[in-house]
């Protein structure tokens, strides 16, 4: 090494970031968002939820909740400023802060597409077991999440046998969506078995649950119980809001921004007061209307630019923070899905999207659930998840002594330094990067035969992390009770 030569630094990381507000504008919102709190408030008719909060220094009118802004900034410095979640044996944790990034999938929906035969049919629960297991193979998707939705099951009980599918099929942590509370004591229980016990479960829950207001500024009966069932027992609550721009929220992004953050901080404040510290994740699922077919766009730009918004928002308040990414209007996994749900997926991972769901699981505007796009997904976070590692610069990297070494017309091919380097670079499965085409020829490997291929073989591979027979059995034994009620 020349000894003249000074590098300033051995190593130097940076991990490339976007912003959608600059400070005045957050500092802006979020002024807005005290506003609408406490001049506007929230609909809330729950008898016990209204005596908390109004004890708690809330203007409780009826059932027109206004909020002192003193309140929700307590609330906001109460809040643990990060969430550890972990697979049930905790052989993996995430950790969800700041401007972390963890891309989930959904596993059910009210349709699925048959990846074999292009088929769509109702989503059903051998669709759902399908996709959970796919999701425990899959490495890029860190949780998953449920909605409860499975057709050839009861309707009053489908949150519970799909929680149960989550839990059952995939080590991964779950954030479930169910009906009410007596549903989450069910799925809190069956979690805590797959954990093995409360304790365990507090140092790494493999649950959370899900909540989401009416919007406008709505919270209904069902949703405060589960908000105070959560808080008691400590299970992370991801609070959101799904809107819609010119229908359940002014025709203007800052204003969804401003109304989706009321939204959650309103839930954060009465979790906080019921059980200060206890877990908490802002979320958005906000997005526009589009006014030529009335559909609730998943793959609009706008939709990226206000969950990215609220997630800048959320690290501001130091608080853990639901996103979403990869999303698609495409009916089929085509140049449409892939343009649409990468996009999304390089703002949430630039921005910090924290536990981003519905990753490249969903077709049609949230309408079919499909296993070929969860597998087109697992190759694009890979090349996501590489840009937004960034470029090391290092000692080694910058390489200025086999630079030195080689000089001007050699070659690096046969260095042991590009033996040591060179896997670092993405190599894409799906992706080909094969000799070029000849002229004449008709191309017979297509990408869509590679798609269909690999999804099916996938789907037919034995199942990673198979629980214990006797849980298995006492979820069986919870299901025919169930059903028997």
């Amino acid at each position: 090494m020349n000894k003249n030569r000074k590098l300033l630094v051995d190593e130097l990381s940076f991990t490339p970031s976007m912003k959608i507000l600059n400070e005045d504008q957050l500092t802006a919102v979020h002024s807005a968002t005290l506003e609408v709190l406490e001049q506007t408030g929230v609909c809330i008719k729950h008898p016990q939820a209204l005596e908390i909060l109004d004890g708690a220094g809330c203007k409780v009118d009826t059932d027109r909740v206004r909020i002192p802004s003193d309140l929700v900034e307590k609330a906001i410095s109460t809040a643990p400023k990060s969430l550890t979640l972990g697979n049930r044996d905790d052989s993996r944790q995430i950790v969800v802060e700041g401007a972390s990034t963890h891309f989930g999938a959904v596993i059910d929906c009210v349709n699925y597409l048959d990846p074999d035969t292009q088929e769509v049919s109702e989503c059903k629960s051998e669709h759902v077991v399908s996709m959970t297991k796919l999701c425990d193979r899959l490495d890029n998707y860190d949780w998953i999440m449920t909605l409860g939705i499975a057709r050839d099951m009861p309707e009053n009980i489908a949150d519970r046998c799909v929680a149960r599918m989550a839990l059952e099929h995939c080590s991964k942590p779950v954030i479930v969506s169910c009906n009410d509370s007596e549903s989450l004591k069910e799925i809190y229980e069956m979690a805590l078995l797959c954990k093995g016990g409360e304790q365990a479960f507090k140092n790494a829950p493999n649950l959370g649950t899900l909540n989401c207001t009416i919007s406008p500024l709505t919270h209904d009966d069902h949703l405060v119980e589960k908000n105070i069932f959560a808080a008691q027992q400590g299970i992370p609550l991801a609070h959101y809001s799904g809107m819609q721009l010119g229908g359940s929220f002014p025709a203007t992004m800052a204003s969804g921004i401003v109304m989706g953050t009321a939204e959650a901080l309103s839930g954060l404040v009465l979790q906080q007061v019921i059980n200060p510290g206890s877990p908490f994740v802002m979320g958005s699922f906000i997005t526009i209307m589009d006014m030529k077919t009335t559909v609730y766009s998943y793959g609009a730009i706008e939709m990226a630019m206000m969950v990215g918004g609220m997630s800048q928002l959320a690290q501001r308040y130091g608080i853990p923070f639901l996103g979403t990414s990869g999303c698609t209007d495409a009916k089929q996994v085509d140049v449409q899905a892939a343009v649409e749900g990468s996009l999304q997926d390089i703002v949430m991972a630039t921005v910090g999207g924290g536990l981003v769901h519905d990753t490249h699981c969903w077709l049609d505007h949230g309408s079919i659930l499909s296993p070929a796009h969860l597998v087109v997904g697992q190759q694009i976070l890979s090349m996501v998840k590489k840009f937004a590692r960034g470029i090391d610069v290092s000692t080694d990297t910058l390489a200025l002594d086999l630079i030195d070494k080689i000089g001007p017309g050699g070659t690096f091919l046969m260095e042991p330094h590009t033996m040591q380097n060179f896997k670092s670079v993405i190599y894409p499965e799906l992706f080909h990067r094969t000799q070029g085409q000849a002229p004449g020829t008709v191309l017979e490997n297509t990408l869509d035969d590679r798609l269909r291929k690999q999804t099916l073989e996938l789907m037919k591979a034995p199942a990673l992390n198979s629980l214990p027979k006797d849980i298995v059995a006492e979820f069986n034994r919870r299901q025919e009770s169930w059903m028997a009620d």
